[in-house]
């Protein structure tokens, strides 16, 4: 009997080609797009495309017709606005820099949709993401890095469970971009040269602050002080939830000189100004872990870390704190590692675990 696979087609040719593979090797497909902002009207549609807009709708329907492979629509918003911009909002107002596309990912791409494939009969849900997944000795499942390290997503993948990993497949982790766009073309997909979405898929022209104003009308600090490290005052700002750590354009302080956001202090609505070498460290701690490879950190361990999603990464050692937190020593100083960041360690091609930057 054909084991049965729901796959996330957001309209883009990844995923469409991920359901296209699937097939080819012998699985049951169903496709599903995940709709969640289907109040848009026409121009918004148009303008918002991506993985969420409703746009991507009519792009996955065509695929999935082209492939004979049943097609539905479940609508997410509830979902997405609890744990996704519902949290991106919370940790702007807070004064830390969130990640919603691995709170998405976690809760929503993988939880919701898991357990609404489940329930309908599938034995796996499926996803077009550069990233690979394999079971390892000890039986504990991992991710591995994608063949191309240009388009790998394991960065925004390393809070999945080790339940959904063994529901997941990830066809595409074994293909370049060009291949996969090749495969699709070859298959005669209507998607084979769509361009990729590239912004936050609910913010249009990555205006995070307008969106968080709309969102938290009332709740959003006003202008406060632009200060030094030692609270000297240096001009105004627009509201903290403008900037960011490492953040230099958009200031408007007449310094003479290149100056950088330091740290933002909610409780005080101040943000601090400093030289571009007060943002380095050796340490970061990280909280909210999620072991993947590993079941814990037994003991102190040399890894790879990445801060942020572009970041090459750097050596550092990770050792377990006994709250449960990581404490990350690194090797060479990393440069502004934002609270409400991710950093996510890797044990070789394998991703170790992560955590959320304190």
């Amino acid at each position: 009997m054909k084991k049965k696979v729901v796959v996330g087609m957001s309209g883009g040719v990844d995923s469409s080609v991920a359901a296209y593979l699937l097939k080819e090797q012998g699985y049951d497909v169903i496709g599903v797009t995940m709709q969640i902002w289907q109040d848009e009207d026409e121009t918004a549609r148009e303008e918002r495309g991506g993985c969420c807009g409703l746009s991507a709708v009519d792009d996955a329907a065509r695929v999935a017709a082209k492939l004979d492979i049943p097609y539905y629509v479940m609508n997410f918003k509830q979902e997405f606005k609890r744990y996704v911009t519902d949290y991106f909002v919370e940790e702007y107002l807070r004064g830390r820099t969130p990640n919603p596309c691995i709170a998405c990912n976690r809760f929503v791409k993988w939880e919701s949709l898991l357990q609404r494939s489940l329930a309908i009969g599938a034995d796996y849900i499926a996803t077009g993401h550069y990233a690979r997944i394999e079971r390892l000795q000890g039986g504990r499942y991992a991710l591995r890095n994608s063949v191309t390290a240009a388009k790998d997503q394991t960065y925004a993948l390393y809070s999945l469970t080790q339940n959904q990993l063994s529901r997941t497949l990830m066809p595409i982790g074994e293909y370049t971009k060009e291949q996969i766009r090749a495969i699709a073309e070859k298959a005669g997909l209507p998607v084979a040269h769509k361009p990729d979405s590239q912004e936050i898929c609910f913010v249009q022209d990555n205006d995070y602050a307008s969106f968080i104003d709309r969102e938290a009308a009332g709740r959003v600090p006003g202008p406060g002080n632009f200060v030094t490290e030692d609270g000297r005052v240096l001009g105004r700002h627009k509201g903290i939830t403008h900037y960011t750590i490492g953040q230099r354009r958009g200031l408007e302080l007449p310094m003479g000189r290149r100056v950088f956001v330091t740290e933002i202090r909610p409780d005080t609505n101040e943000v601090v100004i400093g030289e571009n070498e007060e943002l380095f460290t050796e340490k970061v701690l990280c909280g909210q872990v999620n072991y993947m490879s590993v079941p814990s950190l037994e003991k102190p361990k040399r890894v790879l870390a990445k801060i942020r999603y572009n970041h090459r990464g750097e050596y550092c050692i990770i050792e377990a704190l006994r709250d449960g937190k990581v404490l990350c020593t690194f090797e060479k100083p990393v440069r502004a590692a934002a609270p409400g960041q991710a950093a996510v360690f890797y044990d070789g091609e394998y991703v170790l675990g992560g955590g959320t930057i304190l």
